[in-house]
C-alpha cells in the first residue's frame, strides 16, 4: 500500500519507514510536521497516513488535528495515529466521528511489530484499530459518575448555598433548619466527596469548586 509517515523524531520516523519498506509497502512521503503532512496528502493521496500526535511547532496536538482534518477533507485516506499518551479529547472525537479507516495506538505498541502491522492493514482496509489502553481510558472518563450524585436533595441545597458564600448560620436560616443540622449536612457532603480533614486544603472551598465544575 501507499503510505505517508509524519513523525518529528527522525529516529522513529526512519525506523517506521524502514519497517514499512521491508514489509513491501511504498512510503510516498516522510515528513516531520503537520503542515507538511497536510500538503503531502493534498498533493498525492496515500492509502494510509501514520502520524504522531505531537509535532512542531508547539508539540501539543498538531498531528491529531491534522488527522481529523484528513478524515474530514479526504475520507478515502485511512489514518493511524500514534501517541505517547492518550489524548482524551481528540481521541474521543476521532473515534466517535469514524465509521472505519481510523486507528489510534500508543507508541509502545509499535515495538510489537506484528500487532502494529496488523493494525495498519486493518485500518487501510476500512476497519478500525484502537489501543486497549485508549479504549479503557475513554470508557473510564465517560462512565465516571458525577460525585454530586451521592448527595441527598437536602445536601444539594446546602452545597448550593455554600457555593453562594453563605455561612452555616445563614444556611440554617434559609433552609429553616438548626445550625447543628446544617453542620451535619456539610460534614456529610465532605465525607461523600472524599474530602479528608488532613488534605491541607479548605474542604469548604474544594466542595464548592467541585459543585461549580459539574
Amino acid at each position: 500500500m501507499r503510505v505517508m509517515v509524519a513523525e518529528d523524531s527522525t529516529l522513529l520516523r526512519e525506523g517506521l519507514v524502514r519497517m514499512l519498506i521491508d514489509e513491501g509497502h511504498e512510503v510516498i512521503a516522510s515528513v516531520g510536521d503537520a503542515d507538511a503532512l497536510l500538503g503531502a496528502v493534498e498533493h498525492d493521496r496515500p492509502d494510509i497516513v501514520v502520524t504522531d500526535v505531537r509535532m512542531p511547532p508547539d508539540h501539543s496536538d498538531e498531528g491529531m488535528r491534522a488527522a481529523l482534518t484528513i478524515r474530514g477533507r479526504w475520507p478515502e485516506v485511512a489514518v493511524l495515529v500514534l501517541s505517547q499518551h492518550v489524548e482524551n479529547r481528540y481521541a474521543a472525537e476521532l473515534i466517535s466521528g469514524s465509521e472505519g479507516k481510523v486507528g489510534y495506538l500508543l507508541k509502545d505498541r509499535v515495538a510489537q511489530v506484528d500487532e502494529f502491522l496488523d493494525a495498519l492493514n486493518r485500518v487501510a482496509n476500512g476497519g478500525t484499530a484502537f489501543d486497549p489502553e485508549v479504549v479503557r481510558q475513554l470508557l473510564s472518563r465517560t462512565t465516571r459518575s458525577n460525585p454530586l450524585d451521592r448527595l441527598t436533595p437536602r445536601e444539594h441545597d446546602v452545597l448550593e448555598l455554600m457555593a453562594q458564600g453563605l455561612t452555616n448560620a445563614r444556611i440554617s436560616a434559609d433552609l429553616h433548619i438548626s445550625v447543628s443540622s446544617a453542620e451535619k449536612h456539610i460534614n456529610a457532603i465532605f465525607d461523600k466527596l472524599g474530602l479528608a480533614n488532613s488534605s491541607g486544603l479548605s474542604r469548604r472551598v474544594v466542595a464548592v469548586v467541585t459543585y461549580l465544575r459539574t
